[in-house]
């Protein structure tokens, strides 16, 4: 089953103040809200191009950066420096400290302290003999003896507390009873009602001369006064959303325009110059004047080289002429023996011999 579709709230009635004030404020809403939002549009437009192109390079160059000064160098440091530190220092420490602190509560401090845990069960149970043979019954003679000076200081107590009671109830107690029986509540009762009746006068002053008055300047002024400025507020937003929806219509088509003039203005001109004036005469710059000027330069590096070459050559021979004409022809070298053997005198499996050992 398909879900039920929520059916529209039915629009309340509008009164005739609404219907008057309605369409000046969104006139007037319109006409002051146009321009910011087309300035608002331009800024937009200006702030991606800005981000696209000069923000996020920036942002990437600065990340690199500081990521070559900073987190590099740190991450270095931490990796070839302080790790390795660290674990040269943890292992000293365990050399140097924990094995002998280790060593010396094992076989120092634990024997020690089994001794003193031994001679302190010794004293302690001398202790405990002490206190049950000597000083309990000691105590016990001692705490019969407070017990009957405390009996004796109890009767006293008891004697002097009595009579302590008697004379305050029939010195104190009995006279204050009289006096707030007789005295103090029939004033207070007087009180309360002298109060009371002030405070009813107070309460019908208060009321007629400021409640009532209030009452009525809220009743009668505050509340048409605050709901005419409601319907102006509720009808001033709903206006301005009306108008900022309308002018980013007209800023859209605005834009659309000015990108459509500016394209027939500047850039179909530029491309129709390119493609029919520039195009064409590039290609027959480059038939006409750049592949001959190149296929010249490469004929004339060509001739050069070869002009270079001869000369070289003709110069080489030149200087050999001239080292036979001073020096004389070079001597032949002598035939060295080689020391390779032929293939003939090869060592082979089933000789002993080398060619080298075998004459």
């Amino acid at each position: 089953m398909e879900p039920q579709k929520s059916l529209p709230e039915p629009r309340q009635p509008e009164g005739c103040l609404v219907a008057a004030i309605r369409l000046p404020v969104r006139i007037v809403v319109l006409v002051l809200v146009v321009p910011v939002r087309m300035v608002w549009d331009a800024l937009v437009v200006a702030g991606r191009f800005l981000t696209d192109t000069v923000f996020r390079p920036a942002g990437r160059a600065l990340l690199w950066i500081g990521r070559a000064l900073f987190v590099w160098p740190f991450v270095g440091l931490w990796r070839y420096a302080l790790v390795p530190l660290g674990r040269g220092l943890a292992w000293l420490g365990k050399v140097l400290v924990v094995v002998p602190l280790v060593w010396t509560y094992r076989w120092v401090l634990t024997p020690v302290g089994h001794a003193l845990a031994w001679a302190g069960r010794w004293i302690w149970a001398g202790l405990a003999w002490v206190y049950a043979r000597v000083l309990t019954p000691i105590g016990q003679g001692c705490m019969g003896v407070l017990r009957g000076i405390g009996a004796g200081l109890a009767a006293l107590g008891i004697g002097l507390y009595t009579a302590v009671a008697w004379l305050v109830r029939y010195l104190l107690v009995v006279p204050a009873l009289w006096v707030y029986q007789w005295v103090l509540t029939p004033v207070g009762h007087a009180f309360l009602w002298v109060v009371r009746g002030i405070g009813l006068a107070l309460y019908w002053i208060t009321r007629v001369l400021f409640v009532l008055p209030a009452l009525a300047l809220w009743r009668w002024v505050l509340v048409p006064v605050g709901r005419v400025l409601a319907v102006l507020g509720r009808e001033t937003w709903d206006a301005l959303g009306h108008a900022w929806r309308v002018a980013g219509r007209i800023s859209s088509a605005v834009g659309r325009f000015l990108g459509t003039l500016f394209r027939w203005i500047f850039v179909e001109p530029v491309r129709w110059a390119y493609r029919t004036v520039l195009t064409p005469v590039g290609h027959v710059v480059r038939d006409a004047v750049l592949r001959p000027c190149a296929e010249a330069a490469r004929g004339a590096g060509r001739i050069g080289r070869q002009a270079l070459a001869a000369a070289r050559e003709s110069a080489r021979q030149a200087r050999a002429d001239i080292r036979r004409m001073v020096f004389g022809e070079p001597r032949e070298r002598a035939a060295v023996a080689r020391r390779e053997p032929l293939g003939a005198e090869a060592r082979t499996l089933g000789r002993s011999t080398t060619a080298l050992t075998k004459d």
